[in-house]
């Protein structure tokens, strides 16, 4: 993702912020979904291995379980390829997650205070001073 952020031509804070809107468990789960009629029988069955797979720990705050759950299948499936040298699959799947996030996203949206700050609160730090 971070290669596809600088592509971008975007000052640092956009692609933090780009990135960090594609790394997620949420989006990871959407991306899974998007890919999912591409797969054959081998990809489909390390998805549903990757999904079933327990985590020591439960899913971040910031997630549902079942999002957390698809979202480690896509890490697995993602993580398979790169492992295994299979550039081209894993580019066929990158650029179907990117058409669709491309055609469905504004060019440079501009996130509010609670999002910066993880919904917690509205103030942010201007210039080292909180504001409200």
């Amino acid at each position: 993702m971070r290669i596809i952020s600088l592509g971008e031509g975007r000052g640092v804070r956009q692609m933090h912020l780009g990135t960090t809107r594609r790394v997620n468990a949420a989006a990871q789960a959407h991306a899974l979904r998007l890919v999912m009629d591409m797969l054959n029988e081998e990809e489909l069955e390390l998805v549903r291995r990757g999904r079933n797979a327990h985590p020591r720990h439960g899913a971040p705050r910031s997630a549902t379980s079942a999002q957390y759950s698809a979202s480690t299948g896509f890490e697995a499936l993602i993580g398979f390829h790169h492992l295994t040298g299979q550039t081209e699959r894993l580019q066929a799947l990158f650029e179907q997650v990117l058409r669709h996030q491309t055609a469905h996203e504004p060019p440079n949206p501009t996130p509010d205070a609670a999002s910066l700050n993880g919904g917690a609160s509205s103030s942010i730090v201007l210039k080292g001073k909180y504001v409200k």
